[in-house]
């Protein structure tokens, strides 16, 4: 008779946590199907508090680090607080390297900071334990099969009305399976072991190092963002916040607008006043004004080469008065004056001239978007 091998089994081990101690969060994925056929692959984060069972789902446009980090502190913030530990699977937004033993050799930058700047405690899922990374990733399946596996959704905005709707049903309405209590009870009972976000979601910057070029200007995600002359060749950093960035490098600061639009770029008045400042020569300060106009785009591109070619001696002293109206008006109601020049084929800076001084720039926005379409042109006069 054949002996028998005794095998040994591990106990299992349940991942439970105490009010205020632990929650989970992770990305997941779906592929949806709305009601006229169309499909669409649905990026979504997921967190829970692992005691209460509360539950918040947000869609994410990606899987990155920024869409981690912020849709992290919009959870929290919602939670009033936050645990002594945030459990994570291994994505390479959070953990670049680790040891066989599972200890993390490289924290992904970005990240690392993001969460002391929040003051929260990280904890990763360890490889082969399966009872925290089951937890967590029961935590998508959770979301997939509660709400996306059995709803129709007409379109997005269908789908995020929805999602409203299922976050009071799990949250307020339903008992949860695990504990048998509606969610929102325990949650009221688990606020007061929460500590305080030190960051909330809108003041959250991630910190990115960078680099001043040699045109005075930072490039982040394809956007390029003015610096002071004084700056150039500095090693730099940028405070990347949802609306705008700020830019340290050594004593010189900025801050500006954040651009989100393929190739749109951001320069401070002061900025390209100081670089045609420094540039030696009346040669070279020409050429950086119509480089300085050039970067408002496509418009500014077809407007200075039809002024160009039209008067090749003299095209210098166009640049020079459109370059005034850019400092004094800015780059938004120049593109646009060129955008109508362009439609009017009257090329010449006297023609931006008149009409920001007979409209102003509550007129021209105006006479920009078809009202009084007929006064603007005429004001203009004909081309010369």
């Amino acid at each position: 008779m054949a002996r028998q091998r005794c095998t040994r089994w591990s106990p299992l081990v349940r991942f439970e946590g105490l009010a205020g101690e632990f929650s989970q969060h992770d990305f997941g994925e779906v592929e949806v199907e709305f009601v006229d056929g169309t499909r669409r692959r649905i990026h979504f984060f997921a967190s829970r508090l692992k005691y209460s069972r509360y539950v918040c789902v947000s869609l994410v446009e990606d899987q990155a680090v920024e869409s981690l980090v912020r849709t992290l502190a919009e959870h929290l913030a919602s939670w009033g607080g936050v645990p002594l530990q945030c459990v994570f699977d291994r994505p390479r937004t959070v953990a670049l390297r680790w040891g066989k033993n599972g200890e993390v050799t490289e924290w992904n930058p970005v990240f690392a900071y993001a969460t002391l700047e929040m003051g929260i405690g990280v904890e990763l899922c360890w490889p082969y334990r399966a009872q925290q990374k089951g937890s967590v990733e029961n935590l998508v399946g959770f979301v997939k099969s509660s709400f996306f596996k059995v709803r129709r959704f007409h379109d997005e905005q269908d789908l995020r009305q929805q999602l409203g709707d299922w976050h009071r049903e799990v949250n307020e309405e339903r008992p949860s399976r695990a504990t048998g209590v509606i969610p929102a009870l325990r949650l009221a009972k688990e606020r007061s072991r929460l500590r305080p976000l030190k960051v909330q979601p809108e003041e959250l910057a991630l910190r990115i190092p960078v680099y001043v070029g040699p045109t005075g200007t930072v490039l982040h995600d394809g956007h390029a963002y003015s610096m002071p002359p004084e700056a150039i060749s500095m090693p730099a950093t940028l405070f990347l916040y949802a609306e705008r960035v700020r830019i340290v490098a050594g004593r010189h600061e900025a801050e500006h607008p954040r651009k989100f639009q393929a190739g749109e770029e951001s320069s401070l008045a002061e900025h390209r006043a100081a670089l045609v400042a420094a540039v030696s020569g009346k040669r070279g300060k020409r050429y950086l004004k119509r480089q300085q106009l050039l970067e408002l785009g496509d418009p500014a591109i077809r407007y200075l080469t039809e002024i160009v070619h039209r008067r090749p001696r003299q095209w210098y002293e166009e640049v020079d008065r459109l370059h005034v109206i850019l400092q004094n008006h800015g780059p938004e109601l120049l593109r646009r004056a060129m955008e109508d020049g362009l439609q009017e084929h009257v090329f010449s800076a006297s023609y931006v001239e008149r009409a920001l001084q007979l409209h102003g720039g509550a007129g021209f926005a105006a006479a920009r978007s078809g009202q009084g379409r007929a006064v603007f042109s005429g004001a203009a006069g004909a081309n010369p």
